[in-house]
């Protein structure tokens, strides 16, 4: 079984701090602080896909995966491509995307990541 769209922008949407706004023409960005984690291409999804970080040590592991391409553009900072959510399975999917949260979250300045921390308790 795998997430759809709208369990993926449910998920991205209910991380604390999280804002969501369009960037280049149709694409849905979801960011903390300012800095995007997730983007979700709004129109045509099923051919458009959509992006996340990794950690740099799955990089690799994850782009000889079928259905997942370095990221255009942001490849160099570990992001993959996935054609569709069904190309993972739903929790690692889910774990993925909860834990390119926790990447950029944690390059966070301390009070911003305290704050962040409170809103989750």
């Amino acid at each position: 079984m795998s997430l759809d769209y709208d369990a993926i922008e449910a998920l991205c949407a209910g991380l604390p701090g999280v804002t969501v706004d369009v960037k280049w023409g149709a694409d849905r960005v979801y960011s903390v602080a300012g800095k995007m984690f997730l983007c979700l291409a709004d129109q045509d999804r099923d051919s458009q896909g959509f992006s996340f970080k990794v950690p740099a040590e799955r990089f690799l592991e994850l782009t000889d995966r079928r259905g997942i391409r370095p990221a255009p553009y942001a490849a160099r900072f570990h992001w993959i491509a996935l054609e569709g959510p069904g190309v993972l399975p739903a929790e690692e999917l889910r774990a993925l995307i909860l834990g390119s949260y926790a990447l950029v979250a944690a390059k966070l300045p301390k009070r911003l990541r305290l704050e962040l921390q409170a809103v989750a308790n």
